[in-house]
Parts: structure tokens; sequence; C-alpha cells
């Protein structure tokens, strides 16, 4: 490939126009009008966006917008020796102050954020739902609400359904209402898998409480066991000095308030007194010895002068 072909093949960047490139003052009155008096600062500079197009850059002065720069686009027609505008706009610089960016309220909403009154909806096709059995053909699309609560709803532009009418007993959906099922949707597979994951990061395995405990929680006395098939692999703590109590906590958890971690011995107690006030018994303190049995002989001590007057 010769050294022309590649020239050819290379974009070409146009020359600034002269003529766009010397009206300046044009472009800051165009700044000027557009901007509050006195915010347009000096000219920083002039780049040529294409054939007889140039864009003029001033700095901001407005507070707040630091690192912003006024640009102002000029153009002229072919032939002609007018410059006219072309748009005017603010831009940030390389240094300029931006916002963050804009983050959606569902990706935004953190555990703990909803108070007292706050409604939060669940999409329609939200994968840790699954239709479940309403006892209807259709279960509906919102979760069931009370009447109550459509008041608050109305800002929203939610549809609120009433609470179904009690099932007559002794039918099946009576049966499925008291075995927790008659429910519009439920948890799905991927519903049950992510709390799971979530719980288990927080009181599982492996943390540095598990790590240390000295049995885990299927053996603890203190542990509340749930239904279900989360039942398996989780169940609530009932130890009011435990970290986790109140909590759902993984089976293989563990801390150190397990129930027989270190059971307390009882407090030995002495035996009662015996006393028997009915009969003594005699003890000899100083028993006498045999006269027999002494290397000494016997010796009258009465008789002896001991050479004391």
């Amino acid at each position: 490939m010769s050294a022309a072909t590649t020239r050819s093949r290379t974009p070409r960047t146009p020359a600034p126009d002269r003529l766009c490139v010397e009206a300046v003052e044009l472009a800051r009155a165009a700044a000027e009008e557009a901007a509050f008096p006195g915010v347009v600062g000096e000219h920083v500079s002039a780049v040529s966006e294409g054939d007889r197009v140039v864009t003029h850059f001033f700095e901001c002065k407005e507070p707040g917008y630091r690192g912003w720069r006024w640009a102002v686009t000029v153009t002229r027609a072919s032939r002609a020796k007018n410059v006219t505008l072309d748009e005017t706009v603010l831009l940030p610089g390389d240094d300029a102050l931006l916002a963050p960016e804009w983050v959606p309220w569902s990706e935004r909403l953190r555990p703990g954020d909803m108070g007292p009154g706050d409604l939060l909806p669940t999409d329609a096709e939200d994968l840790r739902l699954e239709p479940g059995w309403s006892g209807e053909d259709a279960p509906p699309p919102n979760s069931v609400v009370s009447a109550e609560m459509a008041e608050l709803v109305e800002a929203e532009d939610a549809d609120v359904t009433d609470r179904a009418v009690v099932p007559v007993r002794g039918s099946i959906t009576s049966v499925a209402e008291e075995l927790g099922m008659r429910r519009a949707r439920v948890l799905s597979r991927y519903g049950l898998h992510s709390a799971a994951d979530r719980w288990d990061e927080g009181f599982g395995a492996k943390t540095p409480m598990a790590q240390a405990a000295p049995a885990s929680c299927v053996s603890c006395g203190f542990l509340v066991a749930i239904g279900g098939s989360l039942g398996q692999a989780f169940g609530v703590c009932a130890n009011e000095f435990s970290p986790a109590d109140g909590r759902l906590v993984s089976l293989s958890y563990g801390c150190g308030g397990h129930s027989e971690a270190a059971v307390m011995p009882k407090t030995p107690r002495p035996a009662p007194p015996v006393l028997d006030s009915m009969a003594a018994d005699e003890f000899m303190l100083h028993p006498a010895p045999a006269a027999d049995t002494g290397s000494v002989p016997p010796t009258d001590l009465a008789s002896e002068d001991l050479g004391h007057s």
C-alpha cells in the first residue's frame, strides 16, 4: 500500500475558518445573552468542528459550575462573509464538578430504608415470585391489599384489590387458605435461593462468629425450627444474649451462646447435720499407759526431791 493511498484514507481535519475564528465578540454576545450577566469569563479556545464551523469556549464564573465552559458554535455559508450563530450551550470541562449519575430508585433502595406508611411496589415479572394457588383461574398481577389502603395508593396510581370473601368452610379454598397457599404469588426457586444466600452471608458457617463457636446451631436448644423447604437449612435463634437473637440463622451457624457450650455444674450442697441428743459417747482424751509397757521404771514423783524449796 503506497503512502498516497494511506493519506487518502486518513480522515482530513478541516482547517479552522478564519472568519469564524475571528468572530469572538459575536460568540461572547450570544453567551452573555443565554447566561446571567457577569458569568461569562475569558475566551479559552476555538475548536474547528467542520468546514466553516467553529466553537468558541468561554470560562463560566457562575457559582456551583466550577470547570464548566460556555460553548458557542458559529458558522458561515459557502462564499459568504457574514458569520452567523449556530447554538449556545454550557458544557463541562475536564475538571468540571458533575452531579452523580442518576440511579433508578429500585437500585438505590437498601434494606432498612422503608418506614411506616411506605409502599414498595413489586414488578409483575419479578423473578423472585411466581404464581401461587389462589383459587382463581388467573391470579391478579398485583398483591392483595386491604380496602383501608386505597387512600394511601391513590397518589401512586396503583390498582387496589379488595380482600377476597371468606371461603366456605370445608371447601378446597378454605383448606388452602388455612395452609397458607391461597396467595396470588409465592416465592420462586430463584427467590428462595436469593434469600438463602443473603441469610447465609450474615449468619452462616463462614462468618467469624461461627468459625470461633464451640458447636453449630443444629444442636442448640435455643434454635426454633421453621417450616417449608427453608427449614431444612435455617431456623430462628431464641437466645436473648446471642447476636442473632430473633434472626434467621443457618443450621451451620454458631456462637458462644450455644446451649451446650459450657453447662455450669450444680452448686454442691452439704449434707444436713444429724444431731443425736438421746445419748453421749465417752472419749478418753489422755489414756494412761500400762505399767509394764514403758522403758522408764515408774517412780513416785511425790517423794522425789526435785531440788525445789
